[in-house]
């Protein structure tokens, strides 16, 4: 936990949320987890998760998500420090969601290679879903993908832009980037039992929406690394970059024998996170896709990221995913070795 003295913004968010917490639960409300897709090996499952208010008998919250759109998936009221008892093989965990209602922790469990389900409940509630995947000890090959401007247009970095996707935009009128869900999918079918992970500095509120739109446009499924939306203990807004940096990090110590292609895009910060990552790291990345901006994008974006880089991974650039995925067959990368 963090150490320190709260940042007034955190103090005074953390209050507004249990105040209506609290307020809906006179409503007659009652904590209910949304179980998002984990990920682990065979003797550990991270397990994520978030508790909001629900009214009591109603439909779970992940249902009731699928109606909300833009700003409304803002509105619903996470529960602070809730409980949640996380079963896997029959065998219950209690676990702690954080102040924003998310719960991400390490279970240990012992559970096959492949797609699972573990079950969630806070205590006296029905129990949840929740898919996992877990990654077989052999495997030495995976992809973590960034979501904004690589798997959907978003074009996020201008505020009033992010705005207006986020916040209004209904879900159904977002583009997919043009042959990305081929690229990452002949990917997987190359490599069988890579982990996808996508990584946004996106917030939980969203995650519903963006699962879906992996759905729909038949992107390969995989846990989404998200980010809470508000304040932090120390700062008023969080940092995406030290997000991703962060869960770059833990991914390289959760699976020592694995390389990564890394995939992003040249209108935000992933050219140098990644070539950040990859010179601390040069055993851990097999290669970096980068999907190029269209001038109008990278406008839209803030400008482009200087893409110079020096030796490490080799590198592939392209406007859209049949390009990366061109580019990637012809260079013969398979499971993070090159022919």
């Amino acid at each position: 936990m963090p150490r320190g003295p709260l940042h007034r913004a955190a103090r005074i968010d953390y209050a507004f949320q249990d105040w209506r917490a609290a307020r809906a639960a006179r409503r007659g409300a009652v904590p209910m987890p949304i179980g998002f897709i984990g990920y682990g090996s065979t003797g550990w499952v991270r397990v994520l998760a978030r508790v909001l208010m629900t009214p009591e008998g109603e439909q779970p919250p992940e249902r009731a998500a699928q109606r909300a759109r833009g700003w409304r998936s803002f509105l619903a009221i996470p529960v602070n420090a809730a409980t949640v008892i996380v079963t896997i093989n029959g065998v219950d965990h209690e676990v702690t969601a954080d102040r924003g209602g998310v719960v991400d922790v390490v279970v240990e469990a012992e559970l096959e290679p492949g797609w699972s389900t573990i079950q969630l409940r806070c205590p006296g509630g029905p129990r949840v879903p929740a898919p996992v995947f877990i990654v077989d000890p052999a495997t030495r090959f995976g992809i973590v993908s960034d979501v904004d401007d690589t798997v959907m247009v978003t074009v996020l970095p201008r505020p009033f832009v992010a705005a207006w996707n986020t916040f209004v935009r209904d879900e159904h009128a977002r583009l997919p980037v043009p042959g990305m869900a081929v690229f990452l999918e002949r990917m997987v079918r190359d490599n069988p039992g890579a982990p996808v992970i996508y990584l946004s500095t996106g917030a939980w509120n969203v995650a519903p929406t963006l699962t879906r739109f992996i759905e729909r446009h038949l992107y390969p499924s995989g846990p989404l690394l998200l980010t809470d939306w508000g304040p932090t203990h120390d700062r008023v807004f969080r940092s995406g970059r030290a997000h991703k940096q962060d869960n770059l990090s833990r991914l390289a110590a959760e699976f020592p024998h694995i390389r990564w292609l890394l995939v992003g895009d040249d209108g935000q910060h992933d050219v140098e996170l990644y070539d950040s990552f990859a010179e601390a790291n040069p055993g851990h990345v097999a290669a970096i896709a980068i999907r190029r901006l269209s001038a109008g994008q990278a406008m839209l974006a803030g400008g482009r990221t200087k893409s110079d880089h020096g030796t490490g991974p080799r590198w592939y650039s392209a406007p859209d995913g049949s390009g990366l995925l061109r580019q990637i067959e012809a260079d013969g990368l398979d499971g993070g070795r090159s022919t």
